[in-house]
């Protein structure tokens, strides 16, 4: 929606889960891009506050911007403080914030699709189910599955003279790849290790941990997979440690993070950057020093600046990686990739 925002109200807490749960449905919100910015807010303890995430807002620009409590129901903050700091009255919905309009929405409140969740959860816990199921009929399902194996097949004629010359697993990469981007050209560019498929199987089946760059790619790797082979995401990105690092060292947030996820050891893990060349030359730095032994390296990152250096650097480097050449890559690559080595590991077993 062209100049309309949204804010996610949190509660707030001293433990970071709760933040790294409310800015993971944001991340979510900013890739689906039916708003122009979504940000997050709190009312106790983390930051911004209400106030200052509104202030912010209108910095941009914004004309209108909607807030949603990510509460279950509704309390004490979702009917008096929150209308309060808005100023609303008794009911009110609409408010104006300078030149802002803000209008107030419901909390998450009881819902099928949230009943769903618990009911999944609750399966989960019993040792029932041990994946999230699909909520799909076997009908839309179908269809689903008929309309992926359309555009493969589309795909794989679009680049057949390249999947002819790589081995069968690099090409399962490759065409997940140009399915993710729908830009045949990725086949081309696409550099994948000798050894890449086989040690980022082995990892991710030993549970080793993956590393990101950015929390979009952190929410598109198929987390239920992972867990099921006992792995663990994680991004540094919004650290408090890495973002002291950053003004300390005059670090990008990216590199300070990759710095803090390299300290902590890295030796063993699948690090995924589909962002950042600053995280991209961070790491490449560390595995040249022996601070850092990856299992394997997946390197995305996208832009006219350093892009095609940093991922030329990681090509040079004695560790499996998968990575393109040029100034190309994104996030959607990175994920892409990740996934199709779950899938892989999946079939291994």
């Amino acid at each position: 929606m062209d100049n309309v925002g949204l804010i996610l109200v949190g509660h707030g807490s001293r433990l970071p889960q709760h933040r790294e749960n409310i800015e993971k449905l944001a991340e979510i919100l900013r890739s689906r891009s039916r708003f122009k910015i979504v940000e997050t807010a709190y009312m106790i303890r983390n930051k911004p506050s209400i106030v200052e995430a509104l202030d912010q807002m209108s910095k941009r620009g914004l004309k209108k911007v909607i807030l949603v409590p990510v509460f279950m129901s509704l309390g004490s903050h979702t009917l008096e403080d929150i209308p309060k700091i808005l100023g609303l009255g008794e009911g009110g919905r609409v408010t104006r914030w300078g030149d802002m309009e803000v209008i107030y929405g419901n909390p998450i409140g009881s819902d099928t699709r949230i009943a769903e969740i618990i009911e999944e959860k609750a399966l989960e816990a019993l040792g029932e189910i041990t994946q999230p199921q699909m909520r799909l009929d076997s009908e839309s399902s179908a269809a689903a599955n008929a309309m992926f194996e359309a555009s493969m097949g589309i795909i794989r004629g679009m680049i057949r003279e390249v999947l002819e010359r790589v081995p069968e697993k690099h090409a399962r990469i490759i065409e997940r790849v140009v399915h993710a981007t729908a830009d045949p050209e990725f086949a081309k560019l696409m550099v994948i290790h000798d050894r890449a498929v086989e040690a980022g199987v082995k990892a991710i089946k030993s549970g080793a941990k993956v590393i990101t760059d950015v929390k979009m790619v952190l929410a598109g790797i198929n987390a239920a997979k992972m867990r099921r082979f006992g792995g663990k995401i994680l991004c540094y990105v919004d650290d408090e440690r890495a973002l002291k690092l950053a003004s300390e060292r005059n670090l990008t947030r990216t590199a300070a993070a990759m710095r803090l996820a390299i300290d902590e050891g890295l030796n063993g893990a699948i690090v995924v950057i589909g962002n950042s060349p600053t995280a991209t030359f961070e790491l490449v730095r560390a595995v040249k020093n022996g601070e850092a032994e990856p299992a394997l390296i997946i390197a995305t990152p996208v832009g006219f600046v350093k892009s095609a250096e940093a991922k030329e650097a990681v090509m040079k480097l004695d560790v499996p990686f998968i990575t393109l050449r040029g100034f190309k890559g994104g996030s959607p690559v990175a994920v892409a990739i990740i996934n199709a080595l779950l899938m892989l590991a999946e079939e291994s077993n």
